[in-house]
């Protein structure tokens, strides 16, 4: 059935007339007559009364006509949740993201996001990026944002990339370090330094691309987060690694120093969507906020 025929039954059923509903939708009295007919053959009943003056409703009119409204307010109402998700006016976003991405690329774009779009709904997970993969893969993200060395292969046939921004290395070294106003430092210069990293294991942290090019730190002391990395660092204990994306949160008690691009690959930032999903209107919208957040983020100038 055509929800059309239900919109011309209920206008003249409300005026009375197929001319004055013509006049009302736009078409020709003898178009009404047409589609009201068409209607009739359809559910096998006549719904008008056709008088000398205008028509009225039959008792199979009158029954029909609490369904016909019923049935388009719940298409009108249909098609106005359609038009908010379009429009950004409802809906959710759900981002996940590595947590040196949540230093500042992705809070810049969720509040840039939310000032334009205050009705959408906004969830923030972190997770290393592997398991960000997983949670997107299952279907409870719409978005990740996760960073891989080169050379690190994903499963194209699942996700969708698109490269967002280069994330080089510094290291976070004592203001008073010798190397503490150098322009970029090597690291078989402070292989006798005693390292702060989030494990004892050299490849399950930042180091763990430069440990594949020979260099084998001495860990000695060993903390989760960025404030007790360097909070190590400023008090003297020795030197971290730190992403250029957490550079803009870190303290100014300490030196940033470039790490020489022969010693480290450069990580690669890219955004992530389901492969053969429909991109939702609030991804899209986000993703170009992230792509604004990038441009003021990516490669922040050390402070020394």
């Amino acid at each position: 059935m055509d929800m059309a025929w239900l919109e011309v039954f209920r206008t003249a059923a409300r005026l009375g007339s197929f001319t004055a509903a013509g006049d009302t939708l736009g078409y020709t009295q003898s178009a009404i007559s047409r589609q009201i007919s068409t209607l009739e053959a359809e559910l096998g009943a006549t719904l008008f009364d056709r008088l000398p003056r205008g028509v009225r409703l039959t008792e199979h009119g009158r029954a029909l006509l609490p369904h016909a409204d019923a049935l388009l307010d719940r298409l009108d109402s249909t098609q106005r949740d359609l038009a908010a998700l379009t429009e950004l006016t409802e809906g959710r976003l759900r981002v996940g993201a590595f947590a040196t991405a949540n230093a500042a690329l992705v809070p810049g774009a969720l509040a840039a996001f939310r000032a334009a779009h205050p009705r959408i709904s906004v969830s923030l997970t972190e997770e290393l990026s592997a398991a960000l993969l997983d949670h997107l893969h299952s279907g409870d993200l719409d978005l990740a944002v996760v960073a891989a060395y080169p050379g690190h292969v994903f499963d194209r046939d699942l996700f969708d990339l698109r490269h967002l921004v280069d994330d080089p290395v510094f290291v976070a070294l004592p203001p008073d370090h010798r190397f503490a106003g150098r322009s970029d430092v090597r690291l078989a210069e402070l292989a006798d330094e005693n390292w702060i990293a989030s494990s004892r294991r050299v490849e399950d942290t930042l180091l763990s691309a430069s440990a594949a090019g020979g260099f084998l730190p001495r860990v000695e002391y060993v903390v989760g987060g960025w404030t007790s990395k360097l909070g190590l660092v400023s008090a003297g204990l020795g030197p971290t690694l730190i992403p250029s994306l957490a550079a803009p949160s870190a303290r100014r008690d300490i030196a940033l120093v470039a790490l020489h691009p022969d010693d480290t690959p450069v990580r690669h930032v890219h955004t992530v969507t389901r492969r053969g999903r429909a991109v939702p209107p609030a991804v899209t919208a986000f993703l170009g906020h992230l792509a604004t957040s990038a441009t003021r983020v990516g490669y922040p100038l050390p402070h020394n």
